[in-house]
């Protein structure tokens, strides 16, 4: 089928509905220095002139074979652990091919070792207090300080004194609410100063590689503007569709050639409407002001309705004029709406993190209700349980919520607002997603950790089965940090997006293991998965600053599964 095009301004979308055209092949075999095949070795295509960037894993042979859209001059890096990259460059024609023999070296030293290691090797080999109900454990630590970005990574492990550490704690402590006892401060200063003092770490993770990592392609998609938080991709264009919290815009990108349009929310755009005025009657904020949009959604009706954190007010994006709405005030004195989620009846649900609440807004008339959630208690040094996930039961319509410091999911009974409350069986529960059975999949961010939990309801009484699976840890001690979640539409099975360990990891819940996929850039930091109407997981790629993510530029990260027997199966 020829896509149809929708032309905005200069940009030029193309309506995706199959695969990539691939233009050229570059493949190979790569050995080590003692002639041995290496399996899983990541080789990466990327061009000056394009905003894409391609990779496909080695086999168990030690081959290759990358089919991709970019041609002419060609920078093509292999890595793989403990062993030093290899870069080249290679001219590649339309449509032509190209074969060439590569040997990797091992690293030798313990500072290239040390220095090549993803950051939660750095972070876990911080001097943590030790006891459950240590303030400054790890698991305590993990939830309180990585919510946005790496602690550990190249940017963040260099060494610091106590007094310059003192400063960022005050920062960290102010965004997250948390508590600011001086001593406490002081004493997580002297943490981090006496862990990141430039020495190299002695852990030596093991990575081992699955035979099914040969059967994946990467694509990468460069965001020349702003830094996105969330993308979610249209279910029958395959366009992209980011909201920029930093930047206040909405990035749309076109799957085929990379290219994005970046559409603000200032000026005539940033207008509001006002509530109980049936939408009749607009006021306008103030130009500069900043809505910094966070998380979004696709509404019944075909637009986008996207959570401003800066303003308290829920966004309105039309994908069929690529214009944004003048948006609903939520109201109610609550702060930081985060998460949204649309249910099938048209009706925004959406956690607000600075409040413990949730809100609820009808599209139809711009009316919303702010719902308490009740009073909980907080761990770690924050002062709010910050309510954060939100899923809508794909059965009976029951809107789900978790709030990440107090250990606890929730029920809302979307007639009644009766809410039913619930102790998570792992910490730090994060994002969530149901799957088509109404099994509900929740990130355990504290200590590395999957929960499938299954509500059931009799005779208006609701309760939960539970069922943890720890994630793969590559070195005893080492817990990942799992962010958030998606549901793939078609196989159900469970990709996670773990952000310390510069890898994505799948779930297979028939087979009750795990797949794990090393990424091209260290540094990275992937926030929730969303599917492509051809299969791809795709996320974006965005710690704060984005300095601390290799490049320096923030993207759009999507992973498909290709020429597999078990995929052609489904």
């Amino acid at each position: 089928m020829k896509p149809s095009i929708c032309r905005v301004g200069a940009l030029v979308i193309g309506l995706v509905l199959s695969s990539m055209v691939l233009a050229g092949t570059f493949s190979g075999r790569i050995t080590n220095e003692q002639g041995e095949p290496m399996h899983g070795v990541l080789v990466r295509a990327s061009s000056e002139d394009s905003l894409i960037a391609q990779s496909v894993y080695s086999d168990a042979s030690g081959r290759f074979e990358l089919d991709t859209v970019l041609y002419g001059e060609l920078d093509i890096r292999l890595r793989t652990p403990y062993y030093r990259d290899l870069s080249l460059a290679i001219e590649l024609g339309a449509n032509g091919s190209l074969k060439r023999d590569l040997t990797m070296v091992a690293m030798v030293t313990e500072e290239e070792i040390s220095d090549s290691l993803p950051a939660g090797y750095h972070f876990g080999s911080l001097p943590f207090e030790t006891g459950d109900d240590a303030v400054f454990n790890r698991y305590q630590f993990q939830r309180d300080c990585l919510s946005c970005h790496q602690l550990g990574n190249e940017l963040t492990r260099n060494p610091r004194t106590p007094e310059s550490w003192h400063q960022t704690i005050i920062r960290m402590h102010r965004y997250m609410g948390g508590k600011f006892d001086q001593e406490l401060r002081q004493r997580r200063s002297v943490m981090l100063s006496t862990g990141f003092n430039g020495e190299p770490i002695s852990v030596r993770p093991q990575f081992p590689v699955d035979a099914r990592i040969s059967d994946a392609r990467i694509t990468e998609y460069r965001l020349k503007q702003g830094n996105p938080h969330d993308t979610i991709i249209h279910p029958e264009t395959g366009i992209m569709y980011s909201a920029d919290q930093g930047y206040s815009h909405m990035a749309v990108t076109d799957p085929v050639s990379g290219e994005s349009l970046y559409v603000s929310q200032y000026g005539p755009r940033n207008r509001f409407y006002v509530p109980g005025t049936g939408m009749k009657e607009v006021e306008t904020f103030g130009e500069r002001r900043r809505n910094s949009p966070h998380s979004l959604a696709l509404g019944l009706d075909g637009k986008y309705y996207v959570t401003n954190s800066g303003s308290n007010t829920i966004g309105i994006f039309d994908p069929a004029t690529n214009l944004w709405e003048p948006s609903y005030v939520i109201g109610g004195g609550i702060n930081y709406p985060h998460t949204i989620r649309v249910d099938k009846e048209g009706i925004a649900w959406y956690t607000i993190s600075g409040a413990e609440h949730l809100g609820r807004t009808d599209p139809k008339t711009g009316e919303s209700i702010v719902i308490p959630l009740g009073d909980a208690v907080a761990g770690g040094v924050s002062y709010g349980t910050w309510p954060y996930g939100i899923d809508i039961h794909p059965q009976d319509g029951s809107i789900w919520y978790s709030r990440l410091f107090a250990d606890e999911i929730g029920r809302i009974d979307p007639n009644t607002l009766e809410i039913t409350r619930f102790d998570t069986p792992m910490r730090g529960p994060r994002r969530m997603h149901f799957d088509t059975d109404g099994v509900l999949w929740v990130t355990g961010y504290s200590e590395g950790q999957l929960a499938a939990i299954t509500p059931k309801t009799v005779a208006g009484k609701t309760t939960i089965v539970s069922k943890v699976y720890d994630m793969p840890e590559f070195a005893d001690g080492f817990r990942p940090a799992p962010y958030a979640l998606g549901v793939h539409p078609k196989t159900q099975e469970v990709w996670v997006n773990e952000n310390m360990t510069d890898r994505l990891y799948r779930f297979i819940p028939a087979e009750e293991r795990w797949v794990v996929y090393p990424v091209p850039l260290r540094g990275t930091y992937t926030r929730d998965f969303d599917f492509s109407p051809d299969g791809k997981a795709c996320a974006a790629n965005n710690p704060a600053p984005l300095a601390a993510l290799e490049g320096g530029e923030s993207q759009i990260l999507c992973i498909e599964l290709v020429d597999s027997d078990e995929v052609a199966s489904r």
